[in-house]
């Protein structure tokens, strides 16, 4: 029987869908928290490509709950870094305005 190998991170209802299409699934938990942060750094690379190939809202999407996954794995409540994000925006503002720095000259 054919199979593809992936080694990815993948959703945690993935296996479930995956077994509803007659097909099996081979899957491992990930208990190193380095390797889960290597895998999940993998992942965020993996969709941003794909959200700049496709240009897809639902890219983003993914690439938000992989950046709230990471978040959670290094400890830091999403109400935390919120905060963070706010305060770096409270503080250098955000992209509204589609500033592009062409040079600083000294």
């Amino acid at each position: 029987m054919p199979s593809i190998k992936y080694n990815k991170l993948i959703r945690d209802l993935i296996p479930q869908i995956i077994e509803k299409s007659s097909k099996k699934a081979i899957t491992r938990v990930v208990n190193d928290g380095a390797e889960y942060t290597a895998y999940l750094d993998k992942k965020l690379e993996e969709e941003l490509i794909e959200y700049k190939i496709s240009g897809d809202i639902e890219e983003l999407a993914d690439m938000q709950e992989v950046i709230f996954a990471l978040v959670q794995a290094k400890g830091i409540s999403l109400d935390e870094f919120q905060a963070l994000r706010q305060k770096k925006r409270d503080e250098r503002g955000g992209f509204e305005d589609q500033i592009v720095l062409v040079e600083v000259i000294e």
